[in-house]
């Protein structure tokens, strides 16, 4: 299983939409994929793809739900966990409850090709304990100096307090690739002078009125309008990201819970 972080550091810089498009995008590849909305604050996965949530993930933690019971449905065979308030209660869980969400994400649900994790905005210890958790990490930025700021501090805290070192960038609502590929070589002058990071590039998303559309009709872009330029984009980052799919793979669901419970609850100085 190969486990992506979307994370941002800024809000507004279209974060759950790509980790969505990417997710739907992936599953019309083949692959099996399942999209886990770890917006704590802002859960609206199931907003944009116009889904029907019932119990969540905080149920699964108290023992009232199943796994499967949880998990919804979406398009192209996407499937979705979605976000719960009772997340933030992982750094607190006593032994029985971790060992019944472990057991749960291991026996109830066959463990996917691909598991995408939309993070909430900021660098909060939540964002840091999921992302850390994650094999693989992108980064959302817009050519906008607040973007930039928010990415480089959320490396620098990833960097720094968890030990993250390779971050995938991805630029977002770009009128060109020229000026995407810009964005990226000012955010790596700053990483090569500061941070001890590695940076790679997945590509840019242009700003896409077919973009726009699609939320309006509460669809995944790559579905309804798969031949928009942001559609390709994002196609093309998904084919990227899982070019080679099975390196650093990790077991399971179980072993992904499994790291994330052994994340700190404080970061470390």
């Amino acid at each position: 299983m190969h486990v992506i972080a979307v994370t941002g550091g800024k809000g507004g810089v279209g974060k759950t939409n790509i980790a969505v498009n990417l997710g739907v995008s992936m599953s019309r590849e083949g692959l099996d994929v399942i999209l886990l909305d770890a917006d704590l604050g802002l859960a609206n996965v199931d907003v944009i793809l116009g889904v029907s949530v019932g119990p969540t993930l905080a149920d699964v933690v108290a023992g009232t739900h199943q796994l499967s019971e949880v998990i919804v449905e979406g398009p192209e065979g996407l499937r979705i966990v979605p976000a719960s308030s009772g997340v933030t209660r992982l750094a607190s869980l006593d032994q029985a409850e971790q060992n019944n969400l472990v057991r749960s994400f291991s026996e109830q649900i066959d463990a996917p090709d691909v598991l995408i994790v939309d993070t909430g905005a900021g660098i909060d210890t939540t964002v840091q304990t999921f992302v850390s958790a994650c094999k693989t990490v992108v980064v959302v930025v817009c050519d906008e100096p607040a973007s930039l700021t928010d990415a480089y501090a959320l490396m620098k805290v990833l960097r720094n307090d968890r030990g993250v070192r390779r971050f995938e960038i991805l630029t977002n609502q770009i009128d060109s690739a020229a000026q995407g590929r810009k964005v990226y070589e000012r955010l790596t002058t700053v990483t090569d002078k500061y941070l001890d990071v590695d940076l790679g590039y997945l590509g840019g998303v242009p700003s896409d009125a077919y973009l726009r559309r699609a939320v309006q009709e509460r669809a995944a872009l790559v579905s309804l309008y798969p031949r928009s330029p942001a559609a390709v984009a994002i196609r093309d980052a998904g084919r990227r990201l899982t070019s080679n799919i099975y390196d650093g793979a990790v077991p399971g669901m179980g072993f992904f819970v499994e790291q994330l419970l052994r994340q700190p609850s404080e970061p470390k100085h």
